[in-house]
């Protein structure tokens, strides 16, 4: 169903009769993608070392597991790849054994380096509507599966464990057909951690799997960025006194105790017997 394409440093050729972009090419795939941590930080040397293991590890992992590399079509970026798996390609081999040698391969090749030189990827698994466009790929889901990548949770997981090499996003459709209350991989349901899913315009949600870790008891704050946090509640006061002769209360927000507060005072003169109360937060029951 897709045109064949090939890449190659970088570029990608497309033969067949529909050209990128054609309306007629669509199909539904399995896809992978993933990306380094810290590879902007890097010199240039280890740049190169990084972008030859990424290679090498992708391609023993696959086949290790028994996925064919060279049928993948791939889009890529120095520290990142992005790749649609042939048709039929099966799914709980990518989440479970793929990704458990690849894991494998990580800690051989961090095994001698210093901690600051480690090769630390983030990883997500996705299936869904693709078709190969004059720039790489279109469809909602290689937008989605970059979302799941780059997500904040993910970049937590990696940020909060400092031993741990892999951590591993999946799509809401992967982990339902592939892990929830199904026995396809080696892989328990209770191993992954539902996180939300906000970058750009995308708003959906993840589970996070990282291997030898339960996720679960992990400190993931950022996933939620604070600006964001209980938006919906946020109490903003902004309180401006010159001169005080009674009592004034600038806001009082009757159970919001634990959300979000700004709030800002410009005060003058108060008088000896004056009162000024910025912010009054009380909980749901009417106890301060």
């Amino acid at each position: 169903m897709f045109p064949e394409v090939r890449v190659q440093r970088g570029f990608m050729a497309t033969h067949g009769e529909d050209e990128p972009g054609d309306a007629g090419t669509f199909g539904r795939r399995l896809l992978l993608a993933v990306d380094a941590k810290g590879y902007g930080g890097a010199g240039t040397v280890r740049q190169r070392q990084f972008q030859e293991a990424i290679q090498r590890l992708l391609q023993q992992a696959a086949d290790a597991s028994g996925l064919n590399r060279e049928a993948w079509v791939t889009q890529e970026g120095g520290d990142s790849l992005f790749a649609v798996l042939p048709e039929g390609a099966y799914e709980p081999t990518l989440v479970d054994a793929f990704m458990r040698h690849l894991e494998t391969g990580l800690r051989a090749f961090n095994l001698d380096r210093e901690p600051e030189a480690w090769l630390r990827l983030r990883a997500a698994v996705h299936f869904g509507e693709t078709s190969p466009a004059a720039n790489g790929f279109a469809g909602s889901a290689p937008v989605e599966i970059g979302r799941i990548r780059d997500c904040a949770a993910l970049r937590a997981a990696l940020n909060q464990l400092p031993q741990a090499p892999l951590a591993v996003g999946l799509s809401a459709t992967v982990f339902r057909d592939v892990v929830q209350g199904k026995a396809y991989t080696t892989l328990r349901e209770n191993e992954f951690r539902e996180v939300p899913v906000k970058e750009k315009e995308y708003r959906g949600a993840a589970w996070i799997w990282v291997p030898g870790v339960d996720v679960r008891q992990v400190d993931l704050g950022p996933a939620v960025p604070e600006r964001e946090l209980c938006d919906a509640n946020l109490v903003r006061s902004k309180l401006k006194v010159h001169k005080v002769q009674g009592r004034v209360v600038g806001v009082r927000a009757e159970g919001a105790v634990g959300n979000p507060v700004e709030a800002s005072a410009d005060i003058g003169r108060v008088t000896r017997d004056g009162e000024v109360i910025g912010v009054d937060l009380r909980a749901a029951g009417g106890n301060p």
